[in-house]
């Protein structure tokens, strides 16, 4: 019979997340992760298994935290093409408040070429974003507030690369007039 954990799951997986930000996959160590978690070795293998898992759970909190419930907001609250804007006026605004990037696209450039596990959970979490803007684009379509004859896949697939070269940009060159002169030529587009 296993004995129950003596820790709050929450407070550790929200440790480990600040410190693969902070630091980056490549960057933490399993032993970094147990100080910051305050977990020995053998609870850290018992509990999370590997730091791949532990990094994919991570991120999970991260997208929930964020970009999950930004998405949600935003496409039960605007019309799709309204939807669209704001989550990239709101990526803008964060970009420029936050200078730590965003760990997903961090974890794009980082580590994804170089590991085929973490490259999978990034894609997968990717295309959530895809999804987002695809759905956007479908129902602007529908409703007429996006033009009907653009391809609804390359739309969502600009808007994507938009959005992460926003995150990137703002790690090198946070400059409001450059993104948000960016995000005016990408909305024409759905002209």
């Amino acid at each position: 019979m296993s004995r129950p954990r003596s820790f709050d799951e929450d407070a550790v997986i929200e440790a480990a997340m600040r410190q693969f930000w902070r630091h980056g996959y490549a960057g933490t160590s399993v032993r970094d992760l147990g100080e910051v978690m305050g977990l020995g070795q053998a609870s850290f293998y018992n509990a999370f298994g590997d730091k791949r898992s532990l990094f994919a759970r991570c991120l999970d909190r991260y997208l929930d935290q964020g970009m999950r419930e930004r998405l949600g907001r935003l496409a039960a609250t605007l019309p799709p093409r309204q939807a669209i804007a704001g989550l990239l006026e709101e990526i803008v605004a964060r970009s420029l408040r936050d200078r730590m990037g965003c760990l997903l696209v961090n974890s794009a450039l980082e580590v994804a070429p170089h590991d085929r596990g973490v490259a999978g959970v990034v894609a997968a979490r990717l295309a959530e974003l895809e999804d987002f803007f695809r759905a956007r684009v479908l129902a602007g379509q529908a409703d007429g507030s996006i033009n009907a004859t653009r391809d609804p896949d390359d739309l969502a697939r600009m808007l994507m690369t938009l959005l992460l070269g926003l995150r990137v940009l703002s790690r090198g060159r946070p400059d409001r007039a450059t993104m948000q002169g960016a995000v005016r030529q990408a909305l024409a587009l759905l002209d």
